[in-house]
């Protein structure tokens, strides 16, 4: 099944604590439907010291969001996502929005068979 998102797009979070925040997806975790936004969802996570790092030490990372709580940005506001399969074969992702194409999915390619001489 294809995902109305896909890693490097700009998206905004419908809902949760980070309603309303704008960023670009990292990563796309397909098994568990969750996605990372830089610099949305945020921690710090306390580390335990180490030979680097006498002390111990503080980080902050993006945790992951469910993927039906981002969407498309379109013209700086969220939009749908429809599929369409062109003429070519090839499927593509159109904004509901506006009907502008987003990303190319995949392209048909035909198979090609060696023929023995």
């Amino acid at each position: 099944m294809p995902l109305h998102v896909k890693k490097g797009d700009l998206v905004v979070v419908t809902a949760g604590n980070n309603r309303g925040e704008t960023g670009e997806i990292i990563t796309v975790d397909r098994k568990a439907m969750r996605v990372i936004v830089k610099g949305v969802n945020v921690r710090k996570r306390n580390m335990k010291p180490n030979q680097q790092q006498p002390k111990g030490f503080v980080i902050e990372k993006e945790l992951s969001i469910h993927i039906s709580n981002v969407s498309p940005v379109v013209d700086g506001k969220p939009s749908r996502v429809r599929f369409v399969t062109k003429p070519d074969g090839s499927k593509v992702r159109l904004s509901a929005r506006n009907n502008s194409e987003l990303h190319v999915l995949r392209r048909a390619t035909k198979s090609k068979t060696k023929s023995k001489s």
